[in-house]
């Protein structure tokens, strides 16, 4: 176990030459000022509350955060208001419902310019840090310090951010990320009180574990859930049709950590990644890290290949090896809460400071067959909170229904800053402190947008009160579901159409709306993705020929989809329908239009999507070129004015005034990005090109 750094491997890790850098075992006074308490708010990823001890885990041991869960406040009822990674993030720093804050999925940027707890506390004289996974696409504001992954981070030797200035750093990222924020922690200013939010990448997929747990758990067999092998009979469309289950979703290299090549074709042709990718993510290692790495996990590929396993076999061994890395990066997690708890107590800090330790969602661990989140079903709506305060009685247990909508105005509340009136979450102060007020909230409230996406989650929205959860699904489906929780914990039966349910149905229905108007949530067609559109012009029936071919996998529903009438929307709040949307692979787009006979083209245009998330990229430039035989003729060049590294999803249109040009072919050339660049995340990977539909007048 790791609880310590001796002086020369801590400078090395950080990257940093200089000893003046302040080791976390040095005496540092607390900071303190007019009482007010120093603040560290930890947020793992993806941390289920079912892999916590002091939470009943039947699973795994977490010491440490266990130590907190003694000396705090344990949640028994904390939930999140949108079940996924950035809008988390984004209601934390706000203590606003997604669509307020404007972060309603992992698509969208938010929007820094607005209130946020950190600036407040700026402003009423906190020091404040970000550390750690970030993930809101925008640049921090409100700290005076920060150092972040870019997106999702890596596990091994990770990119950071710093002010700035991205740098590769040597390392296991949980490690780092604690190292990063005691050095902070020591490099401040003693003569203020601090707010440090250092947030932990682990354990999110795809589950490294780190160098000291790598064997962890190696001969160990998990208890599996009830529901790992569920079909979801009483459960509507939505449970059926979503794509996050281990039997089929999970990747046999990146996930499983085991070779694609030479697996069966047909049977996991659905969970392989490309074997390049999953290589670039090992080559970020050392020699040292990859054979280590490889010494760990040989076996485990040689399990698979000898065991040619099918059906539940399989889904066992997927589960068990899942299992395995989840719960090693969980290890190296809690061991760097012991870190910080140790730096704490040993610099005289720990007392009064406020300590928060949460997840920015929860989990599923093979629950329903399933991994990710998204869902409002409870492993993922519900999420660990322990809360440390000043002298608060040690070892408290709250069944009060809380919100992460109420870490904003807690950490305000407790710096003795005024909150503000916008904010929507409450308190959780007097709940700490043994006096939960009268009028405390019965339910909560939920809400889910991101779909389209490649988990196929439906969005939905609903309401959790203590014996009762009912969920509407909405948009691309209409269907209600219910459950009685008392009945029915792992929520199997949708009881909606049972008759001895009405009154009860009728009654969560009026507290719904109620809470959507108290949350200013009542249009639900508000982020809906744009629809697809008819259009008509010269164009539509026109032969095409592709001098490379568009990929299979996203044909725009026909050959000639490009002169089909049909194009995409303009923006996109969330997700994206493929269907009008013709792919290409590298490959430029290069394509005849044969019309049939000569016409009068007075402008022609070309729509192409832009999603850097899907590896999307616009054209660098569009050629349009004409003829009535053979012998093309160019007639102009559109070049890509926008910037290539904006994260807006959006269609965009590339157009040319042609002034009564008569021809009865056209040839579009749209050169296409061709491979990822160096600042993307899938640097050197193959880059796409999605066009629509090529517009004739």
């Amino acid at each position: 176990m790791r609880n310590n750094y001796s002086r020369r491997k801590f400078i090395k890790s950080v990257g940093f030459g200089a000893v003046s850098l302040a080791l976390p075992d040095l005496m540092v006074p607390s900071g303190r000022s007019e009482n007010r308490p120093n603040i560290i708010f930890v947020m793992s990823d993806d941390h289920a509350y079912q892999a916590i001890s002091s939470y009943g885990s039947k699973i795994n041991k977490t010491p440490n955060i266990d130590r907190l869960a003694k000396e705090g406040t344990r949640f028994e009822q904390s939930f999140v208001t949108n079940s996924i990674c950035a809008p988390s993030r984004a209601v934390l720093l706000t203590g606003k419902y997604s669509h307020l804050n404007g972060m309603i999925d992992n698509g969208t940027t938010f929007d820094g310019n607005q209130q946020t707890f950190t600036k407040i506390l700026q402003k009423n004289g906190y020091q404040t840090a970000m550390v750690g996974k970030w993930h809101l696409k925008s640049q921090p504001t409100g700290f005076d310090y920060w150092n972040i992954l870019p997106g999702q981070g890596h596990y091994y030797n990770p990119d950071f951010i710093e002010m700035g200035r991205k740098k590769r750093v040597e390392g296991y990222v949980t490690d780092l990320t604690t190292d990063f924020a005691l050095n902070w922690v020591n490099k401040r200013d003693r003569n203020k009180p601090f707010c440090l939010l250092l947030h932990h990448k682990a354990p999110h997929r795809n589950w490294m574990p780190g160098p000291d747990h790598l064997e962890k758990y190696e001969n160990t067999r998990f208890p599996e859930p009830d529901t790992l092998f569920d079909n979801f009979d009483g459960r509507g469309s939505a449970a059926r049709d979503q794509n996050m289950e281990i039997s089929k979703d999970m990747y046999l290299d990146y996930d499983l950590k085991v070779d694609s090549e030479g697996a069966d074709k047909e049977l996991f042709e659905n969970e392989k990644v490309m074997g390049k990718w999953w290589n670039k993510v090992l080559s970020r290692m050392t020699p040292d890290q990859r054979e280590r790495w490889n010494r760990s996990y040989g076996p485990r590929k040689k399990e698979f290949k000898r065991g040619k396993l099918e059906g539940e076999k399989l889904i066992r061994w997927k589960y068990q090896n899942y299992m395995r890395d989840y719960l090693r990066c969980i290890a190296s997690l809690d061991d760097n809460i012991g870190r910080m708890i140790d730096y704490l107590k040993g610099n005289d800090l720990y007392e009064d400071t406020l300590i928060i330790y949460t997840s920015d969602q929860g989990f599923y661990l093979g629950e329903h067959g399933w991994f990710d989140k998204r869902f409002m079903y409870e492993e993922s709506h519900r999420m660990p909170l322990i809360i440390k305060a000043p002298g608060q009685k040690k070892g408290k247990v709250s069944s009060d229904m809380v919100l992460n909508l109420d870490f904003a105005p807690t950490i305000l509340d407790y710096a003795g800053v005024k909150i503000p009136g916008d904010i929507q979450g409450k308190s959780l102060k007097n709940i700490i402190q043994g006096k939960t007020p009268a009028d405390w909230r019965r339910s909560v409230y939920y809400h889910y947008y991101e779909h389209p996406s490649p988990h196929n989650v439906k969005r939905h929205y609903g309401i959790r009160t203590s014996r009762y959860k009912l969920i509407h699904f909405y948009y691309d489906i209409d269907e209600w579901e219910l459950y009685d929780l008392k009945k029915d914990p792992q929520e199997m039966n949708n009881v909606y159409n049972n008759a001895d349910y009405q009154n009860i149905i009728i009654e969560l229905k009026e507290e719904l709306q109620k809470l959507r108007k108290k949350y200013k949530d009542t249009d639900e067609t508000k982020f809906l993705p744009g629809k697809n559109r008819k259009i008509n012009h010269k164009g539509v029936g026109a032969k095409i020929t592709f001098k490379y071919p568009y990929d299979k996998k996203y044909p725009g529903n026909n050959p000639n989809a490009l002169a089909d009438g049909w194009q995409g929307p303009d923006k996109y709040y969330s997700g994206v329908d493929y269907s009008v949307w013709q792919g290409f692979k590298k490959n430029d787009l290069i394509a005849t239009i044969d019309f049939g006979k000569e016409i009068e083209i007075n402008s022609v245009s070309a729509g192409f999507l832009h999603n850097i998330e899907s590896w999307i990229f616009l054209p660098d430039a569009v050629e349009f070129s004409v003829s009535n035989d053979t012998n093309f003729k160019s007639i102009g060049k559109v070049k890509r004015k926008m910037d290539i590294k904006s994260t807006l999803v959006l269609r965009k249109e590339f157009e040319l005034k042609t002034e009564g040009i008569c021809a009865r072919y056209l040839k579009i050339h749209a050169k296409n990005i061709g491979f990822c660049p160096n600042w993307h995340k899938g640097a050197g990977e193959k880059g796409w090109l999605f066009a629509d539909e090529i517009i004739v007048k």
